[in-house]
């Protein structure tokens, strides 16, 4: 018997990590370059109560990516929103 896929769900992609090599970096700031050709944001830490800070990564992408990012993540702050205010989770 053949497996058919469904239409109205996306494929899934699976993520492996190794948590061990791949920690979690916080950021309390972020700066944005954006020219014609791309996207680089400096995600940055700051340092104690100074007013120094330090980049903890550098991500680089196309302008459509970031495009699609924005609109993701817009979409995804907008789903916690709504389970916050409810206390269901709305995300599945």
């Amino acid at each position: 018997m053949a497996v058919k896929k469904s239409e109205n769900k996306p494929n899934l992609q699976q993520v492996s990590i190794n948590l061990d090599t791949t920690p979690v970096l916080y950021t309390d700031n972020i700066n944005l370059n954006v020219n014609p050709d791309g996207v680089v944001l400096d995600v940055m830490q700051r340092l104690g109560p100074t007013n120094q800070t330090r980049i903890v990564s550098r991500v680089g992408m196309s302008r459509d990516h970031a495009k699609k990012f924005v609109e993701k993540l817009g979409k995804l702050l907008l789903k916690s929103e709504g389970k916050l205010a409810t206390g269901k989770s709305i995300l599945n």
